[in-house]
């Protein structure tokens, strides 16, 4: 029998990734975007960065055996619903949080494998990705890599991939490796239209929308990828969790179009996405 007190226990996620002083993406993407989806966040930092619209200024890997202290802070006492990765930056933290996850037990987990920056230009070790692949991917619930993160990981060119229909290849591509639902984001195709391709080993869903007059908005792939985390959370299947991140997402960079924050590029609006 499900008691009062039970019923008014919150949904929970763990986010273990870098810190954006800007409040654009990283753990503060996350966080805001928790809470506008009812869901009680927690985090585990990898990455303090000096960053902000404009560009990252200074950025300091934290050490390994405090980051492994704050997951193992959260796991023992909080017990997530559901974890999330953004920014891991290293294969012994990539390793770390795939030796913590099996320990932990069965769990949804969403890993938004955060590769390259805004320019598109790689920013770990050929290790790292190999321990993306081999390690984390295959304990995943949901994989949500944009087309230059999905082109490295299976050793493509990006610029021979710049077409929708490639989207689809890189998607069995990257099932391969394990995970059980592959979303591979489009946003970085040319074109009026962004189409991102969700497959689950049976079936593919193309998700398609009219493109924004935001150019290069903020946080995007943070916050769709702890909106998938926010939702599995909440018992949704994976599809479906995906699903219902984009449309939040769209909700909130249409709401993005409305203010100004900065000089640089324009954050998502966290808050007007609410659900």
């Amino acid at each position: 029998m499900t008691t009062q007190k039970s019923r008014n226990l919150p949904f929970r996620v763990l986010s273990i990734g870098g810190s954006d002083s800007g409040g654009s993406a990283g753990i503060q993407a996350d966080l805001k975007t928790y809470e506008a989806h009812g869901v009680f966040g927690t985090t585990a930092l990898t990455v303090v960065t000096a960053q902000n619209t404009i560009g990252v200024q200074q950025a300091f890997p934290l050490p390994i055996d405090l980051i492994e202290a704050q997951i193992e802070s959260v796991l023992s006492d909080i017990r997530p619903h559901t974890i999330k990765t953004g920014l891991l930056g290293r294969a012994e933290v990539v390793g770390l949080v795939a030796e913590k996850i099996k320990s932990y037990g069965p769990v949804p987990l969403v890993v938004d494998p955060v590769l390259v920056n805004g320019k598109g230009d790689l920013i770990v070790s050929p290790e790292t990705l190999d321990a993306y692949r081999e390690q984390l991917f295959p304990l995943a619930t949901v994989i949500t890599p944009n087309l230059d993160e999905a082109a490295r990981l299976v050793g493509k060119s990006v610029r021979a991939l710049q077409r929708q229909d490639a989207l689809h290849m890189l998607a069995l591509d990257l099932r391969g490796f394990g995970p059980q639902v592959v979303v591979v984001k489009g946003g970085h195709i040319p074109g009026d239209q962004i189409g991102d391709v969700v497959y689950d080993g049976a079936d593919f869903l193309k998700i398609q929308v009219t493109r924004l007059p935001i150019e290069n908005p903020h946080g995007v792939g943070c916050t769709f990828a702890s909106a998938v985390a926010a939702n599995l959370a909440q018992g949704a299947i994976p599809r479906m969790a995906v699903m219902a991140a984009h449309a939040y997402l769209q909700s909130a960079l249409k709401a993005a179009l409305k203010w100004k924050v900065g000089e640089g590029r324009t954050p998502v609006n966290h808050h007007a996405g609410r659900v």
